[in-house]
């Protein structure tokens, strides 16, 4: 009783916290996120708000430069409505920079600067930018683009000279730096789009997903009120703040307070505790991936010397959730649920390890979240007899969806530039005629308190002598094999087999003692879950927040004729994983050889 009754009062009172946090964030106002900005220079304006090697801006240096870039781009014929591309890499004045451009009801559209060739050139094309401001690191990416851009844009090269390139540090120099006037914004609501981000593209191109000045300000200030955060807070960035993780639920949960983002260029695992103590990092923003990165490095004389008291992200798998706040001291994780684009949100304050967030029975009526049944083999959400859909029973892994309601801004679907794209997403009829949901794409299952897991994506489970294999769960389970660092799971197609069998594309430290990890294999997962292929990578291929790309590898499946890697299939004569060469591809192409 006494168990519960704690259990409880963390909940309520985190979820408190983080409601009057957010409680006069409204649709129909018109308190837009540039207002939101202002609010926190005028309150904090010495304090230093962006700290990037030896550059450190304050929350007044954020304004001078934010009013001067507003200045510039009125200069360019851009207003209210227009879009500028923001092409730059992590910077001090990467925020500033897009708050200048909000300033005037401009929409800056972030784009990923680890891009470039037709995948950058897709992005700038549906961005539908006037103007594009090009990190001068990034030019030669840009260059390998311009061939496939489609738009007629006006080019600035930012943060250092490019032959041929007008200078955009040049061009806000002499900029005045007062603050625009608010009317520049007039017309515009909350409930309408502040800025463009792109999805990660882990499955073919990204799209731009728009973001609303509400939903920007309910991720800039929720989590910072949930790590109860102070102007005495750093966090440490080593995500990109064109991405919503970073870019807003991490810079907003300490620029929302007072406090000051340490930004560094990218992450980098061997030198991350040097910067936490240098910087006097408190918290920071991680994805799940960058934690299984950290762990799997040599032990540091810093990881326990840093004064980090939060973590806040997303993505964090209980196989290195334990070890990685054992290991590094790490009190307090928020891991969070959602998508820049969705309207499905959860937060996981203090509770299970591995949660990503818990809605209890008695506060269902506030939330829009339900996980219904979800067929592996067809790729569908079965219905029944009356031709709706099946909510899934307790701890019955199924799909994630989000009603969607125009009567509260938590739940409105912003969708994406694409009316095409934006109706693939939503699922009508679910529970009653003319009702409509966000298909997250993703499979949850909830236990009895109300808590949610994450289990895996829609299409990366797939199913195997006749049983569904989340690829989380055996990922995990390769993980735990000593010198394994990653392990990307996923499920090919062999001839003459139902479903799909599983492979892994595993990274280790040297050459992995492959009986041992068939033993290790056998102990840790059921039959069915077992990989059947392995595949040895150098290097993993990811999106810039760490998620696992699985088209490609999917595409090349077990052929040795596409793959220079070695290749290992479980032999059921031997027992062990032998290697795949093409008489063997052949064999059990064939049917020879039976898996």
């Amino acid at each position: 009783m006494l168990t519960a009754i704690k259990r409880e009062f963390k909940f309520v009172s985190g979820l408190l916290r983080m409601l009057r946090a957010v409680k006069d964030v409204d649709a129909e106002s018109d308190r837009l996120i540039a207002d939101e900005l202002e609010k926190r220079i005028d309150a904090f304006g010495p304090n230093l708000a962006f700290i990037e090697g030896d550059v450190e801006l304050t929350y007044d240096d954020m304004e001078v430069y934010a009013n001067k870039v507003a200045s510039w781009i009125q200069a360019q014929g851009c207003g209210a409505g227009d879009t500028v591309a923001v092409f730059v890499r992590n910077r001090a004045q990467y925020v500033p920079l897009w708050l200048g451009l909000t300033k005037v009801g401009v929409i800056p559209a972030l784009l990923n600067y680890q891009l470039t060739g037709p995948a950058l050139a897709h992005c700038i094309n549906i961005s539908e930018a006037k103007v594009l401001i090009v990190d001068h690191e990034m030019a030669p990416q840009f260059e390998a683009a311009k061939v496939d851009i489609k738009l007629d844009l006006a080019v600035f090269a930012a943060f250092g000279e490019v032959d041929g390139y007008e200078s955009f540090d040049a061009a806000i120099l002499d900029q005045v730096p007062n603050r625009p006037a608010k009317s520049l914004r007039k017309g515009i609501k909350a409930g309408d789009q502040c800025m463009k981000m792109f999805t990660s593209g882990t499955t073919g191109l990204p799209k731009a997903a728009k973001v609303t000045h509400v939903r920007a300000q309910n991720y800039m200030r929720g989590m910072g009120a949930g790590a109860k955060a102070t102007p005495k807070d750093r966090m440490l960035m080593v995500l990109p703040m064109y991405h919503a993780t970073g870019g807003l639920v991490g810079m907003g949960a300490v620029i929302s307070n007072g406090g000051a983002v340490i930004v560094l260029p990218k992450f980098s695992a061997t030198k991350f505790w040097d910067d936490a103590v240098k910087y006097k990092a408190t918290m920071f923003t991680y994805v799940g991936e960058l934690c299984r990165f950290l762990l799997s490095t040599p032990p540091h004389a810093l990881e326990r010397e840093h004064k980090i008291r939060w973590m806040i992200g997303n993505g964090l798998r209980p196989d290195v959730w334990e070890g990685f706040v054992g290991r590094f001291n790490i009190p307090h994780v928020i891991e969070f649920y959602g998508a820049t684009e969705g309207n499905a949100s959860l937060i996981n304050l203090d509770g299970p390890v591995g949660a990503v967030g818990r809605v209890p029975n008695y506060l269902k009526f506030k939330f829009n979240l339900e996980i219904i049944r979800y067929d592996v083999d067809t790729n569908t959400n079965p219905r029944g007899s009356d031709g709706f859909c099946i909510m899934a029973d307790h701890d019955e892994t199924g799909e994630l969806i989000a009603e969607i309601r125009n009567d509260d801004a938590r739940f409105r679907f912003e969708g994406y530039q694409t009316k095409e794209a934006t109706q693939k997403k939503i699922l009508r009829d679910v529970f009653k005629k003319g009702d409509a949901y966000f298909r997250t794409g993703d499979l949850l299952k909830r236990d009895k308190l109300g808590y949610f897991y994450f289990m895996d994506r829609v299409g990366d489970t797939y199913r195997w002598k006749a049983e569904n294999v989340a690829t989380g769960e055996v990922a995990a389970a390769l993980s735990k094999f000593k010198g394994v660092t990653q392990a990307n799971v996923y499920g090919v197609r062999v001839p003459g087999y139902d479903g799909r069998a599983g492979m892994a594309a595993v990274i280790a430290e040297g050459q992995p003692d492959m009986t041992a990890l068939k033993a290790h294999v056998e102990a840790s997962l059921p039959h069915y879950a077992r990989p059947v292929f392995l595949r040895l990578s150098q290097e993993a291929e990811t999106t810039s927040t760490f998620k696992f790309k699985k088209t490609n590898l999917v595409k090349a499946g077990f052929d040795p004729a596409n793959i220079s890697e070695p290749l290992y299939y479980a032999d059921p004569t031997s027992g062990a994983y032998e290697k795949i060469d093409a008489a063997t591809y052949d064999r059990i192409c064939s049917g020879e050889v039976r898996l």
